[in-house]
């Protein structure tokens, strides 16, 4: 069973102000990885992050390829990480779109002024630590 915990929320929703943004891992269909700093991500619900992707480059594709991604969370002060594996779903319009965009950070959301970004959210499907040591899982 999937349930994000308290302290996950208020880490990874605090990430970008902590100095320790989320790093999200997609590939494309063909295999190729990427790697990138979501300042945006967030805990949207009990069983899923989300982040804006204001960008809608390299990610964004991916995601639309190939929607199993990585979300990695270190912070180095805490000692405190996460990887949480997931499958990304893209929204363009609609109502949970709006959701992501109320709740994505200011200096995130400022650097899409026109709000011409998405909203990814990513279904959980297992929370791991960088040992490997599954921590929850569907």
């Amino acid at each position: 069973m999937i349930a994000l915990t308290d302290q996950m929320r208020e880490m990874i929703d605090n990430a970008l102000a902590t100095g320790s943004p989320c790093i999200l891992a997609t590939a494309a269909a063909d295999g190729e990885p990427d790697i990138g700093y979501k300042g945006s991500m967030m805990v949207f619900d009990n069983e899923s992050l989300a982040y804006w992707e204001r960008t809608r480059r390299q990610h964004l594709k991916n995601v639309q390829e190939n929607s199993k991604v990585v979300v990695l969370f270190r912070n180095p002060k805490t000692r405190v990480n996460f990887r949480f594996h997931g499958v990304a779903t893209v929204h363009q319009d609609g109502a949970i779109r709006e959701q992501v965009m109320s709740r994505t950070v200011k200096d995130e959301i400022d650097k899409d002024p026109e709000r011409k970004g998405a909203a990814v959210v990513i279904r959980v499907s297992k929370v791991t630590n960088l040992a490997g040591q599954v921590l929850q899982s569907r």
